[in-house]
């Protein structure tokens, strides 16, 4: 009995512990479920950051790439290209530039050979009813799952060279838009029908701007180096080029607040570096492709610091592996490096037995992927630099090739201004020169039997023009010379030459030598000249009523005879220049032309009138009742 009553227990523990076996699996399968789930997320995220991140540093890549390569697109089109065929898993990739009528290839990355050389060949125009067409037309993007599929890629004769030579299936069309208006397309393509998704269409449109932002900035370039060269072009243009010149003068005077001194930069580059990369001493080097030099240093040891200011050949064998490799050179103890063991490098010998370095890291300087340059820092123990200070270094040394080339441009634009300024000047003192020639001209046909006039416009000229405080021209009679004319002279020596307007001067008054050598005389200082120290009075006149030190004189000559001199003089020790002394040369040689015309008019009025005095004698002897006429 008592087995019969405990049958039906059991059975019932047995179905109990079966139920909570299968009630155990259910919650260990929800568990499963559950921890599955959260599993699954994390990858998606994980999945959707690396895609973030790829995306986000490729478009690093393209604007360091358009940073670098200013004006160049070429660089900046293959950046883009590639990382939108990787990051987008296309075959290959286009972009075209759009004139309004037809695009034309400007990239390509991964094209079939075929199908790169048929679109290279010459611009297209799009079909209308072709994507390529409707994107044109509608400025929009256009996304062909099956290119065949597409009815009417038939009539267009690229649509077909893609399918054809390039053997494309899946196409992608972003166009170029910069205002509103259609400036290029960006392509990718597959070869097998995938159709792109919303983020890859998304990260291509990103790449379209960026093209359109790089095409802009190239234009712009172009137009300001088009610019720069019309404004040369045009120096001619007085008017114009002192406007440019005002110009200039106000950028440079922006420029200037920001001085291209690169000692002052480089010694605060070190000083940081060296500071926050936690280094004992360090250097900058500058690299003109043939030898090296020491531009700037911080904490070097003295004796070591002494040989490397007088070090000026190659770079050491440490420079030659870093310019080999246009990357650092990071030695962790250079006393256990090959070059120093086996003394092959003096400048590694002296490093470690000189500055005592153990741990170095040599950065370069590179311009266009050509070295210029190194920054070198230094740690007396075994240390490592680490990632984040590497880095650093770099970035300094990418500031130094911008201010080094900052500096450049600078120079250039200093060099490039003076020049401009010199050109101008030399067209303003063209211009009055021509200008003071005209007004001489215009008195000598006004005034054809009147040389005073005439005089004084010379020396009036003359005068300003040449910086100087009055002028003379005296007249040659026989051994004596009278004043012709006078222009802004001392009250004093005006009033002695009214009084004596004729002088007969010394064998040591300027105007004699001039008079007896027939070429110019030029005296820096009177005052120290042997004519006023052996008390020539002419000389004496000049000095002491007129105040003169500075004293240039010119001969008038026609025929290599003198017929008279021009003197201009300063009252300070400032003697004149040669494009002075030529401009009152050449009033000299008008004012012989002058006295030659007046010679030439008063014969020609005296024969005149000798003739018209014959014409009145012969008409009386012809009269009738004249003793000259007979029977």
């Amino acid at each position: 009995m008592k087995r019969r009553s405990s049958e039906p227990v059991k059975a019932g523990r047995r179905k109990t512990a079966k139920l909570k076996r299968r009630d155990a699996r259910k919650a260990a399968s929800r568990r499963s479920s559950s921890a599955a789930s959260p599993d699954t997320e994390v990858a998606r995220l994980t999945r959707e950051l690396n895609e973030a991140l790829e995306q986000q540093t490729a478009t690093s890549e393209v604007l360091q790439v358009i940073s670098s390569s200013a004006g160049d697109l070429q660089p900046v089109f293959a950046a883009m290209l590639e990382n939108a065929v990787r990051i987008c898993e296309a075959t290959f990739g286009s972009i075209y530039r759009w004139d309004g009528e037809a695009l034309r290839l400007l990239a390509t990355h991964n094209t079939p050979p075929a199908f790169a050389e048929e679109i290279g060949r010459s611009p297209f125009r799009p079909y209308p009813q072709s994507p390529p067409g409707r994107m044109v037309a509608g400025k929009t993007v256009v996304h062909v799952a099956d290119v065949r599929a597409e009815p009417a890629h038939v009539h267009d004769p690229v649509a077909v060279a893609a399918v054809t030579l390039g053997g494309v299936r899946t196409n992608l069309g972003v166009p170029l838009l910069h205002k509103g208006e259609m400036i290029g397309a960006f392509f990718l393509s597959r070869q097998e029908v995938r159709p792109f998704t919303d983020k890859q269409i998304e990260l291509v449109k990103n790449f379209a701007a960026q093209a359109v932002i790089a095409i802009e900035n190239a234009r712009l370039l172009n137009e300001l180096r088009q610019r720069t060269n019309d404004l040369t072009e045009r120096t001619a243009d007085l008017t114009e080029a002192l406007e440019q010149q005002t110009a200039t003068s106000e950028v440079l005077q922006v420029i200037s607040s920001s001085p291209g001194d690169l000692e002052p930069v480089f010694a605060t580059m070190l000083e940081k570096a060296v500071h926050i990369c936690d280094a004992t001493f360090g250097d900058v080097f500058n690299w003109d492709g043939g030898a090296i030099s020491l531009v700037a240093s911080h904490n070097t040891p003295s004796a070591f610091a002494e040989l490397l200011r007088h070090s000026t050949g190659p770079f050491s064998e440490m420079g030659r592996r870093m310019m080999a490799a246009r990357s650092p050179i990071h030695i962790a103890d250079l006393s256990a490096d090959q070059d120093y063991v086996e003394r092959r490098s003096s400048r590694i010998v002296a490093a470690v037995e000189l500055g005592g370095t153990r741990t170095v890291l040599a950065v370069p300087m590179l311009k266009s992927n050509e070295l210029i340059g190194a920054f070198i820092l230094n740690r007396k123990e075994v240390r490592p630099f680490t990632d984040k200070q590497i880095a650093l270094v770099q970035g300094f040394a990418a500031q130094a090739v911008i201010a080094i080339e900052n500096a450049r441009l600078l120079n250039e634009l200093r060099q490039r201004t003076t020049d401009l300024t010199e050109r101008t000047n030399d067209l303003t003192e063209a211009l009055e020169q021509q200008t003071a020639t005209s007004e001489v001209l215009k008195a000598i046909s006004s005034s054809p039997a009147a040389l005073e006039p005439v005089f004084r416009a010379m020396l009036e000229n003359a005068t300003r023009l040449c910086g100087a405080n009055f002028g003379v021209l005296v007249l040659r009679e026989g051994d004596a010379f009278r004043v012709g004319a006078t222009h802004n002279v001392p009250p004093a020596f005006a009033e002695l030459r009214q009084r004596e307007p004729v002088f007969r001067p010394g064998p040591l008054n300027p105007v004699a030598r001039v008079a007896a050598t027939k070429e110019l005389l030029h005296i820096s200082n009177l005052a120290e000249d042997a004519a006023y120290k052996e008390h020539d009075p002419a000389a004496v006149i000049f000095v002491e009523l007129a105040g003169t030190r500075s004293l240039l004189v010119l001969p008038m000559l026609k025929e290599n005879e003198i017929s008279g001199a021009i003197a201009i003089s300063r009252s300070e020790v400032r003697p004149f220049t040669d494009k002075q002394i030529a401009l009152v040369q050449n009033f000299a040689a008008q004012a012989v032309i002058a006295i030659e015309n007046t010679r030439l008019l008063n014969e020609l009025r005296e024969r005149t009138d000798q003739l018209e005095a014959q014409s009145h004698e012969v008409v009386k002897l012809n009269q009738p009742g004249s003793p000259g006429i007979r029977g």
